[in-house]
């Protein structure tokens, strides 16, 4: 247990991006906080849809706080699951700390606003091991991944705007092709639902040795390529699902899919843009939610939900909160600067700090200044 000197109030609230229903903390992690000697303030229904009561957080010693303003005005480390939206954006303050997904080189806005309130932000995807590993990021890839291509099939059906196709085909009629853009864990994880259910899967990335895993993970069931603009269009023109997969953290994600290429899959086809939370990688994408989540261009469906495994919430939440509480005991153990200096890897989370961007890839893609971490660190 730590001092009361050093305690820290953290704070998680109710999120409210549309059809999001994940929990930033459980009451087993709020226990865990209180049990080291902190004080938890939680949103009441922050956690009810994934069954987590108010009851329960105060079992394990949370306090119930009834308005997310009070969390917020009271927290000085708070743990969320997604970014803040403008209602909340007068809410952030200086001496805090934000512990959640923030996607920011998609989001001019909300990084101005972060950096007018010198809030230390703390990105979940930018957390990153000297392995070059984002563990606060993979166990949602994994289920986006998962998810991307059972959504591409189930749109590929009718009725509907869908061509008409079973994604793994029968004897006497073809199984569908999967395009893949991206050879990384959402990517791994697309492959393997596409290469179960039967279908014919082309992956492209620009790292061979990518390529060669994928090869030996599903042996004569993939085709690896490297990525080209014209081996993509090739492909794309035999289409019937694409799923875009690539992820370059911190910043925009590429522009790899153009309109005509879009056009060439023909109608029917589906695209599945799971890096549209970082802008998305064709140029036909544009950001949808569970509760609307398709639209058709060029013919073509598309699925650009940028929150994915915030459907099945259960599940992503107790994935989610099983690698973050780790570093959010850190954070509260030791204090943000201290926890900072002494985990290089919590540290690359860093993306803005005392009203600097210190992440360097956002700094580029929004062509903002950049400062590095230890010139910003907070007091």
């Amino acid at each position: 247990m730590v001092d009361t000197v050093s305690a820290m109030i953290i704070g998680t609230v109710r999120e409210i991006k549309p059809d999001e229903y994940r929990a930033g903390l459980t009451p087993e992690g709020a226990h865990a906080l209180v049990d080291a000697g902190h004080r938890v303030l939680v949103e009441t229904q922050a956690g009810a849809v994934v069954g987590f009561s108010d009851d329960a957080f105060a079992a394990a010693g949370a306090t119930i706080v009834e308005n997310a303003w009070e969390v917020w005005a009271r927290a000085d480390l708070l743990v969320k699951v997604k970014e803040p939206l403008p209602p909340e954006y007068a809410l952030i303050r200086d001496n805090q700390t934000l512990f959640t997904y923030l996607h920011l080189a998609a989001l001019p806005e909300l990084t101005r606003a972060l950096i007018a309130s010198r809030v230390t932000a703390i990105a979940y995807e930018t957390v990153q091991l000297p392995d070059g590993s984002l563990p606060l990021l993979i166990p949602m890839s994994q289920i986006a991944g998962r998810m991307a291509t059972e959504i591409g099939a189930q749109y590929l059906r009718k009725p509907g705007p869908g061509r008409g196709k079973l994604i793994s085909g029968l004897p006497g009629a073809p199984p569908a092709h999967v395009v893949v853009l991206g050879a990384g864990i959402v990517a791994e994880n697309a492959i393997e639902t596409a290469v179960q259910l039967g279908a014919r899967v082309t992956v492209f990335d620009t790292r061979l040795e990518k390529l060669r895993r994928v090869q030996q993970l599903w042996p004569g069931r993939t085709t690896a390529l490297m990525s080209s603009p014209l081996a993509i269009a090739n492909a794309l023109r035999a289409a019937d699902v694409l799923i875009c997969a690539v992820l370059v953290p911190g910043a925009a994600a590429p522009r790899l899919v153009t309109r005509e290429m879009v056009r060439a899959m023909g109608p029917g086809a589906v695209i599945v843009d799971v890096s549209i939370d970082q802008g998305g990688t064709c140029e036909t994408s544009r950001p949808t939610t569970h509760h609307d989540p398709v639209y058709v261009e060029e013919g073509v469906v598309h699925y650009c939900v940028a929150n994915m495994p915030g459907a099945v919430p259960i599940t992503s939440t107790a994935a989610l909160t099983a690698a973050t509480l780790p570093y959010v005991l850190k954070l509260a153990n030791l204090g943000t600067r201290e926890a900072l200096l002494a985990d290089v890897a919590l540290a690359k989370g860093v993306l803005i700090s005392e009203g600097s961007v210190t992440y360097a890839a956002l700094a580029e893609s929004l062509h903002l200044p950049y400062v590095p971490l230890e010139q910003a660190l907070p007091a």
